[in-house]
Parts: structure tokens; C-alpha cells; sequence
């Protein structure tokens, strides 16, 4: 029961970070909301650290670490694919993708449903797929460079969720303080790199100062990302919280659900339509999670 409720309210606070961080990639590059992210997510878990606590161990520091990286990964891959298109069919691939690989791993690792259960996890998998679909007027077929990203994007989400699931359960925080340690020292360094080769193809052409308009976006933009951070830090404790108290594969399968939350947002805040896929897929979200509840 609180696998179910722990993942559910993971994968909609997750698509809540995802909403905040595409309003902030609107008004800064991706890669540096993602960095600001990093870094405010690790701020909110260090002032929480003290009351949550954590043993730290070796093996809590690594994988923590390698989770970190796998992120990382994840997100550069995401981005480039769904740049290359069509979103319609590689975003749900990812998320399927990231769901697949862990829950595939804790069954193998011994993880048992009543039969219900398994009716439910395939369910949950359709609504993934419903729900990630955006219908594209025009689309073409993904070529086989998006569709490698995708899958390679998924593949590390879903390694992100195992190395999650491998810390050891008195670790508490400690292996999500080094994720967002790695991940952010790591996007840092990326925008870094971005920006000194900016800054040299254009070293001969002075760039004109920022209008107030463009500064007022900037800030506006390191905002979102910066509250991006802290919902997505909410989210990975939840998914900490679901692991511990329950199976991998109850909680990568409703993880991965985190479009719902993504769209919903966007429908109430931005006034976009919700198609009617998109509204089967929800529904079917809701029964498999309560399916899930009852297995």
C-alpha cells in the first residue's frame, strides 16, 4: 500500500519538477536550469540532512555517486532526443524504457506480486505510453538515432533507480546528497565548457549589454529552475521512501508515470489541451496504482 501511494505521489511530483524545469529551459539554456536545479536540490537536502539523517557507508557513497552520473547521462540523452522528435514517440519510449529495465531486474532479484499485481504492472505500462503520447500534426517516423537516445536515456533512468534501490536501508538521505553532488558538479562542468567556447568564437565581438527584459528573463529563468531543484529533491525522496518500503518493481513501473503530473500542470496553469489519449492513459494510471495498492 505504500509503495503504491509512495510512487504515484513520486511520479506526480516528478512531473511537476519537469513542468517547472521546461518553464525555466523557456527563459535559460537546458543544460543550465538542469545545473541550477542540481545545486538548489542539493541545498534543500543538506538543510534537511540533520533531521532525515543517513549512515554513511561505502557502498551508500558509491552508488549514490554512479547514480548520480547515470542521471546525468539520462537527462543529456533526453534532451537530445527529444530535440531530434518526434516527442509523441520518444518521450513515451523513455519512459517505458525506464521502466522496464528496473522492474525486469526486481523480478529477477525476487521481487512477488499476488497475480493481480502483474496484471497491474502491465497496465501500468499502457497508461505510461497513453499518457506520454502528445499527438504531433505532421509527425515523421523517429530515426534510428532518436530512437537509440531514447532507449539510452530510459536505460540510465532506470540504472538510476537500481543503484537507488541497491543503498543500504540505514543510508537515508546520504546516497541522494552525493546524486545531486556528482549530478550537478557534472552539469556545471558542461555549461562551463558551453560558455568558454562561447565566450572565445565571440572574444573579437564585445557582447551587447542585457535590456532589462532580457535580465528580468534570466532571473525569472534561474527561479524555475531553482524551485525545480527543490520538488524534484521531494520527488527522489519519495522514490527513497518507495524503494525502502517496497519493491523495485512496483516503484519504477509507477515512477515512470511522471508525464501525469507534467500534463496536468500544464492544462490547469497554461490552459493546454489534455487529448483524449491522454485522458485514457490517466485513468488507467489511477487503476493500476489502486491494483497495485491491493497486490
Amino acid at each position: 500500500m505504500l509503495t503504491a501511494v509512495y510512487g504515484l505521489t513520486g511520479a506526480l511530483i516528478f512531473g511537476a519538477a519537469d513542468f517547472l524545469g521546461g518553464l525555466a529551459s523557456k527563459r535559460i539554456s537546458a543544460m543550465l536550469a538542469t545545473a541550477v536545479a542540481a545545486l538548489t536540490g542539493l541545498v534543500g537536502l543538506l538543510l534537511v540532512f540533520p533531521v532525515v539523517g543517513g549512515a554513511w557507508s561505502v557502498e551508500a557513497v558509491i552508488w549514490g555517486a554512479l547514480s548520480g552520473v547515470s542521471g546525468a547521462i539520462a537527462i543529456s540523452l533526453l534532451y537530445a532526443c527529444l530535440a531530434v522528435g518526434p516527442m509523441s514517440i520518444l518521450s513515451p519510449l523513455t519512459a517505458v524504457v525506464s521502466a522496464v529495465v528496473p522492474a525486469t531486474v526486481g523480478l529477477l532479484g525476487g521481487d512477488r506480486l499476488a497475480p493481480i499485481g502483474y496484471w497491474a504492472l502491465g497496465l501500468a505500462l499502457v497508461a505510461v505510453v497513453l499518457v506520454g503520447f502528445v499527438p504531433e500534426r505532421g509527425a515523421v517516423r523517429p530515426t534510428l538515432r532518436g530512437i537509440v537516445m531514447a532507449v539510452g536515456s530510459g536505460i540510465m533512468i532506470g540504472a538510476f533507480l537500481i543503484m537507488i534501490d541497491l543503498t543500504p536501508d540505514d543510508s537515508g538521505l546520504v546516497p541522494l546528497v552525493l546524486n545531486r553532488t556528482v549530478n550537478g558538479a557534472i552539469m556545471l562542468t558542461v555549461v562551463g565548457i558551453i560558455a568558454l567556447a562561447a565566450r572565445r568564437r565571440r572574444r573579437w565581438t564585445p557582447a551587447p549589454p542585457r535590456s532589462p527584459a532580457e535580465s528580468s528573463t534570466l532571473r525569472a529563468g534561474l527561479a524555475l529552475a531553482a524551485a525545480c531543484g527543490i520538488v524534484d529533491a521531494v520527488a527522489n525522496f519519495l522514490l527513497l521512501l518507495g524503494v525502502r518500503a517496497g519493491d523495485l518493481s512496483v516503484m519504477s513501473v509507477l515512477t515512470a508515470m511522471y508525464p501525469t503530473g507534467t500534463i496536468l500542470l500544464a492544462a490547469v496553469v497554461l490552459r493546454e489541451r489534455i487529448a483524449p489519449v491522454q485522458w485514457v492513459g490517466l485513468v488507467l494510471a489511477l487503476a493500476a496504482a489502486a491494483m497495485l495498492a491491493i497486490a
